[in-house]
């Protein structure tokens, strides 16, 4: 990035080579050398508070005024691109709301371009994630309400699929959130995406529902009575991998749920005993690479069976459980956090936890137990940022 008005980098490297003999001595700069080095330093510094007021500046400016002067939605979308690089700082994140940038950012989720109301809610997304200050402060903005009817009702997939990405961001680890999506009948809008043709909506719906069930075991009693235990059954045949994984973690919080959920499973039994014999068949007919790859598939099989006919399954005799070389699988883990939190955000969700231990001990606001704080180990994104 050398060219005309960026900065001298091989000359700066010349320069840093030229004053120094590689003895660590110091030298006495003459005037024109610091200042030559300063120049070519501060051409590389950001004021990143100043660059995200200009983006402001712009998001608050009406699309009209905007396009008399020139500026398109791809430039719009750059514009995005580059603040969703700034507030991945938390601190920025936060800083976003005192300048007065929410605000136009979630209105562009109204936007009328397909692609700025999809990146718009990529940079909510990024902003809320492990970040408990931002999250009230969309909340308060009323961004669910936004995020939610992108959702349910955008024409574009892809705009419905980033707003279930950022409503999964938003409401995680957040039980205000939790609440008011259960409320706005989001269990319903998940049953939707289900339906839908599109695997990456249907990952993302699969891996929010997981997350909720395990959250508060008592929405099984919601899902079951919405109907998911069967089309879940019919996902966990999906030729996607990662969606008939998703299917298969589901249906095993519904088939360990102990206040009925399991029982009612027992409706479809045979339904998913075929199904999952099909998954044991396929496993059995694998490659020793595919077997490998289908690690956590093989637990979720064999920990359904067990759960629903408290027997192991025949994974076990046929020695296709453990492979050779693996450990004894331990319970099933909670891979669901893996799809909603980005590794920029895992020390601050450290830091966050450690604050929030003095809250531990006040009444859920969920209705039904929890489980315990420990159940949810952090991860991340299954999805990149860019291709979530």
């Amino acid at each position: 990035m050398s060219g005309a008005g960026g900065p001298n980098w091989e000359g700066l490297f010349k320069w840093s080579v030229a004053h120094s003999d590689g003895t660590g001595s110091t030298r006495n700069l003459s005037e024109e050398d610091r200042r030559w080095f300063m120049e070519a330093m501060q051409a590389q510094t950001v004021d990143v508070i100043k660059r995200m007021k200009e983006i402001t500046l712009v998001m608050q400016t009406p699309e009209q005024v905007l396009e008399s002067q020139g500026v398109t939605a791809g430039d719009i979308e750059d514009m995005l691109d580059e603040l969703q690089e700034h507030v991945e700082s938390i601190d920025m994140a936060n800083d976003l709301h005192s300048i007065g940038g929410l605000l136009p950012l979630l209105n562009y989720l109204k936007n009328s371009h397909v692609n700025i109301r999809a990146k718009a809610a990529d940079v909510v997304m990024t902003i809320v994630q492990n970040n408990p200050r931002s999250q009230q402060l969309v909340m308060e903005a009323n961004g669910l309400e936004y995020l939610l009817s992108n959702f349910t009702s955008d024409p574009d997939v892809t705009v419905r699929t980033k707003a279930l990405g950022a409503i999964s961001s938003l409401i995680r680890h957040n039980k205000p959130g939790i609440t008011a999506f259960r409320l706005a009948n989001g269990y319903a809008a998940l049953k939707d995406a289900l339906s839908s043709d599109n695997v990456r909506f249907q990952r993302k719906a699969l891996n929010l529902i997981h997350y909720l069930l395990h959250e508060n075991g008592s929405d099984c009693n919601i899902v079951n009575e919405l109907g998911f235990p069967r089309i879940m059954m019919h996902l966990a045949a999906s030729d996607d991998t990662d969606v008939r994984e998703a299917a298969l973690r589901g249906l095993l919080e519904l088939a360990r749920d102990k206040d009925g959920t399991s029982s009612r499973l027992a409706e479809d039994n045979e339904k998913l005993k075929q199904l999952l014999q099909d998954r044991i068949n396929g496993i059995s007919l694998m490659s020793p690479d595919d077997l490998g790859a289908a690690r956590e598939e093989r637990q979720l099989v064999d920990s359904i069976w067990n759960a629903c006919y408290n027997e192991p399954s025949s994974l076990r005799e046929k020695g296709l459980l453990v492979l050779p070389g693996e450990d004894a699988p331990p319970p099933p883990p909670d891979v669901a956090s893996r799809h909603f939190e980005p590794p920029l955000r895992a020390w601050a969700a450290a830091d966050a936890n450690k604050g929030s231990d003095a809250q531990k001990s006040k009444p859920p606001l969920l209705l039904g137990p929890g489980p315990p704080p420990d159940a949810v180990p952090r991860e991340e994104n299954a999805d990149a940022r860019r291709n979530p």
